[in-house]
């Protein structure tokens, strides 16, 4: 019994004891493990800053007003070149909204083909010849997202002369410009 009572009041003491580190291995393994802080300075820039995604509007693309496009549709432009105005939305959106009169449609789903492709399958999937490469082109679609995307694509393809409308359909439509409407079927090509 003596041995139990000893080994009861004896037992907080040796497990004390052997659970905590003897105090020179202690101080050294902190000492190992201490990483002094750092003192941060901020590393001035230098150069030019550079966006590495696209650019605003594609190189060498002439930006459209509202007001160039009406003259433009209305016959009021007084510029010898023709202007083809293309519509790179999808034939269903043309049929619900309808579109700028005189506009072909040419889908962006399938204009990356359409600019690559020979001018009789061009004709073939359209119904109607593609455009020259001499003839300026004049892109729209909703917003202008598509249309930037469309006007990057021609100019790959070599058509040198090409356009946006920025505001496009949303910017058409704000502005009570005339609507020419598609009918259901219809959609691609001068209808």
């Amino acid at each position: 019994m003596a041995t139990r009572r000893l080994m009861t009041a004896a037992a907080p003491t040796l497990l004390r004891t052997t659970a905590r580190p003897a105090p020179t291995a202690y101080r050294y393994i902190r000492a190992s493990a201490y990483v002094p802080p750092r003192k941060w300075q901020a590393v001035p820039r230098i150069g030019v800053s550079r966006r590495w995604y696209s650019d605003d509007v594609v190189p060498g693309s002439k930006i459209w007003s509202f007001d160039e496009i009406k003259q433009l549709v209305d016959g009021k432009d007084k510029s010898p070149a023709k202007v083809v105005i293309v519509d790179v939305r999808e034939p269903a959106e043309l049929q619900t909204t309808g579109k700028i009169p005189g506009a072909i449609n040419i889908p962006i789903t399938s204009a990356v083909q359409s600019f690559h492709i020979p001018d009789a399958d061009f004709e073939d999937m359209y119904g109607f010849e593609r455009p020259s490469r001499d003839t300026k082109l004049l892109f729209y679609c909703k917003a202008g997202v598509r249309a930037k995307s469309a006007a990057g694509l021609a100019k790959h393809a070599g058509w040198e002369d090409v356009g946006e409308y920025p505001g496009s359909w949303l910017d058409w439509e704000a502005q009570n410009g005339p609507v020419e409407r598609v009918k259901q079927g219809e959609g691609f090509g001068q209808n």
